[in-house]
């Protein structure tokens, strides 16, 4: 038996010094960069062709024509090439799970239903080989965001290059997150052989719930019991106007409710996500200054009678209708999808915007309604030196081609599990033709 254990026990140490860790993250660096020659893609549907942007101290010191700035520093010559912004996923749980066949690996959906006290935050995984598969593609910020539940607890923004999730921290929550009930459910009718929206006959008892609940939270804060509630206290911050509370919707009649509802609490900052039927109610969403993360570019439409292309669309008619939006990624394989988030953008640029208004919807927008727009989300004097040089569009699969990238003025690894396979097998190929 004691054979056994050694045997078994020289087997694991084998298999995990066949494990390559994450690419170990960059060190902070005194050393002033300039990147000259490229085009500048600001983020706020704006270019300076041939610019000159000067980094130092984690900061854009100078960004402008390269005949008006002189280059300081190391420099990084880019002509012909494309520098963006970092680009930010809003709404993923990146970084909460690993496999998903795996439980024990998937940290992200808590037992309960009533749960803002719940945070993501401290349950992100930093070294998770999902992240790092991030930064190749430019995505150097998300925001990790918990499941599960009617209310799901509280995101957190992290940037994509850290040993911990204290290091990773940008914003600390910054919101939470309510899944709003479903007004309509879809079923497998056996009898027809196919997929059928019914009516939820629980949807008025799901909803009264809801706000029975942040009613007695709200009436907490002003009178807090001599035990604390952990639910209730988790959403003093919320009451105050501090913290925005993301409604998870998809149909309009639920849209319309949720806001009614919220605005019932005087709770004001208010984010839909999801939000596909958004679009049946744009008056509203803009008479209440309310911000949208529209579903997934790549998507089927939800209903018989709607567009073929309804999902492709969506994010022009909000942005078009002065409604202030941004992209996510949630659903199925969301942390493995993630990396296609710019070509979602791209998508939106075939069907309506330009790629500077659509480049805005995972940059300057998705800053601006997560509420770290004046350190991120565009390239400006005075904000962090989060950004990447691309080879050619960076909206654009063919074009995507990083070439270095840099978080808060670090120039960090864009090696990952997935490159370094590219690279062995392209060298085994390559001898081949020879």
């Amino acid at each position: 038996m004691k054979n056994i254990y050694i045997i078994a026990s020289f087997i694991l140490v084998l298999g995990f010094s066949q494990v390559k860790a994450q690419q170990t993250p960059a060190n902070a660096t005194s050393e002033t960069i300039s990147i000259v020659g490229a085009t500048a893609h600001i983020g706020d549907g704006s270019v300076i062709e041939n610019a000159t942007i000067i980094l130092e101290a984690g900061l854009i010191k100078e960004i402008g024509k390269t005949n008006e700035i002189n280059a300081e520093g190391s420099v990084i010559k880019a002509d012909g090439q494309h520098v963006y912004p970092g680009l930010i996923m809003p709404n993923s749980t990146l970084g909460l799970g690993e496999i998903d066949a795996v439980k024990a690996t998937r940290d992200f959906d808590e037992i309960g239903s009533l749960l803002p006290h719940v945070r993501s935050l401290i349950a992100y995984n930093a070294e998770s080989k999902v992240v790092e598969s991030m930064r190749p593609n430019g995505i150097l910020l998300a925001q990790v965001t918990p499941r599960g539940g009617r209310i799901s607890g509280t995101s957190s923004i992290v940037q994509l290059d850290a040993w911990n999730w204290e290091d990773a921290a940008v914003k600390i929550d910054d919101g939470i997150h309510i899944n709003w009930p479903q007004s309509s459910i879809r079923k497998y009718e056996p009898s027809i052989s196919a997929v059928v929206s019914k009516k939820n006959k629980k949807y008025e008892k799901e909803v009264s719930e809801l706000k029975v609940f942040m009613a007695n939270a709200k009436a907490y804060q002003k009178s807090p019991a001599t035990k604390v509630n952990l639910p209730y206290a988790a959403l003093k911050e919320v009451f105050k106007g501090n913290q925005k509370v993301y409604i998870h919707v998809r149909k309009q009649k639920g849209i319309i409710d949720a806001i009614s509802a919220m605005k019932s609490l005087e709770i004001n900052q208010i984010v839909l996500v999801g939000a596909e039927e958004a679009y049946k109610t744009i008056e509203l969403i803009k008479k209440e200054n309310i911000s949208v993360l529209i579903k997934r570019a790549h998507s089927l439409p939800s209903n018989e009678d709607d567009d073929y292309d309804l999902s492709y669309k969506n994010a022009a008619t909000l942005y078009k209708n002065g409604v202030l939006v941004a992209l996510e990624n949630s659903g199925g394989m969301e942390r493995m999808n993630g990396r296609n988030l710019p070509f979602y953008a791209g998508t939106t640029a075939a069907y309506g915007l330009s790629f500077e208004q659509a480049l805005q919807l995972i940059t300057l927008n998705a800053a601006k309604i997560l509420g770290i727009d004046k350190t991120y989300g565009s390239l400006e004097k005075g904000k962090s030196a989060t950004l990447f040089i691309s080879q050619g569009n960076a909206l654009d699969m063919r074009g995507n081609m990083l070439t270095k990238a840099f978080i808060d003025g670090r120039d960090i690894s864009l090696e990952t599990h997935q490159t370094m396979l590219w690279k062995r097998y392209m060298d085994k190929y390559s001898q081949a033709a020879e």
